[in-house]
């Protein structure tokens, strides 16, 4: 049985989800859409499931009218984010946009295509632990800016920013910001009106629930561009049937994923600290980056210097430990992740680089088993190669 170390590309679906998307399956078989009995009660689990979600996330659908927008994925809500609220702050004409420069590729991409526009997109630089220049920004923010977003948790570090102290800088200027908390919810605690943020990104994969919904978190002032087009669903701003036993999926697994929040950090943090312990016990000259700033209690990246990150992916697969080289969506790519560059690592121990992330499931025989296989595939891969372990 291969030991799971990937789950910041997702985590194993949990089998109340499952039992959960079953009977919604059963139950609400209409178009929610539709005006006959079938889709109401479809259209009205729906509701519910979107209540939910709000209420779960700290949002506040009564005065605030904090809304859900379901999408097909995290990737699409961050495209939305991105385009639909700069475009929607400007009327469409090109204008301005700050992200950092360790964003998810969907924020980044998105910001690129704006900048093929005619945009000006500017990039806020990070510490060598990953963490977002404040300066840079206070120096950057204006009136002229359409919209700042900057991830709540890296996906390939875990390192946690500073998203209340950009807020507070950004909406001094009236300047709206984004987040996407996607690999935050389910490991730290996540609040949309703590935050302060205009717009949140989530996704229920990386928490339990299903595969192919996420959803966009927005204040009820704050207004969105539509990205796609074909349809009225959800006030116009994302077309196309919605999709009732996922978004009760996404329900459940965020219902579970709060409710087990506390001792869930508690016992990961604790996991993390004996599992990098025993990693650089097995291999002395390990790098862990970000480790001096906060990061997520169960992300490790790390680098096995003169060790070529995919050579030991492969031989990690091989002996039944599955991680990666940086985020799922840029897997296939043979670039150095760019995250790590921007944080200013040097190329070589970029190429060298890991991330393992576990789950609230995991056990810690499987990281203790997984640190010593993994020490004994470096040593013989530096055996293979001449280098003294």
């Amino acid at each position: 049985m291969p030991i799971y170390l990937d789950h910041n590309a997702t985590s194993p679906i949990r089998e109340e989800v499952l039992d959960a998307m079953r009977e919604a399956w059963a139950a609400f078989p209409g178009n929610p859409a539709s005006q006959h009995a079938t889709g109401r009660a479809a259209r009205r689990r729906l509701t519910t499931a979107r209540e939910r979600i709000l209420s779960l996330l700290g949002g506040d659908p009564g005065r605030g009218g904090d809304r859900v927008i379901f999408t097909s994925g995290g990737t699409e809500a961050n495209n939305l984010a991105v385009i639909g609220m700069a475009m929607a702050r400007t009327g469409g004409t090109p204008g301005r946009v700050i992200v950092s420069s360790i964003e998810h590729p969907s924020i980044l991409r998105a910001a690129e295509h704006l900048l093929e526009l005619g945009w000006r997109l500017d990039t806020l630089d990070v510490s060598r632990d990953g963490v977002v220049n404040l300066n840079s920004l206070e120096s950057w923010i204006g009136p002229d800016v359409a919209l700042v977003s900057v991830t709540l948790a890296n996906h390939e570090t875990g390192v946690i920013q500073p998203i209340a102290e950009i807020v507070s800088i950004c909406h001094s200027c009236g300047v709206p910001v984004h987040t996407d908390a996607v690999q935050a919810i389910g490991k730290i605690p996540v609040s949309f009106r703590q935050l302060g943020v205009d717009a949140m990104t989530i996704t229920p994969h990386k928490f339990g629930g299903p595969l192919g919904i996420g959803a966009l978190i927005v204040r009820g002032d704050q207004s969105l561009w539509p990205i796609l087009y074909g349809g009225e669903q959800q006030e116009n701003l994302r077309p196309g049937t919605e999709s009732v036993p996922l978004a009760v999926g996404m329900e459940v697994a965020l219902d579970l994923a709060v409710r087990d929040l506390p001792q869930n950090t508690s016992r990961m943090q604790t996991l993390q600290e004996q599992f990098e312990s025993c990693l650089k016990d097995e291999i002395p000259d390990l790098v862990i980056h970000g480790h001096l700033a906060a990061r997520l209690p169960q992300t490790t990246c790390l680098a096995v210097p003169g060790t070529e990150n995919q050579l030991l992916l492969t031989a990690l697969d091989n002996e039944g430990i599955e991680c990666s080289i940086g985020s799922a969506c840029s897997s296939g790519s043979a670039e150095p992740s760019p995250t790590l560059l921007a944080m200013g690592i040097p190329r070589e121990l970029v190429k060298c680089s890991l991330r393992l992330s576990f789950g609230p499931q995991t056990a810690w025989q499987e990281l203790e088993t997984a640190s010593r296989v993994m020490g004994a595939v470096v040593r013989r891969l530096r055996t293979s190669r001449g280098v003294r372990a």
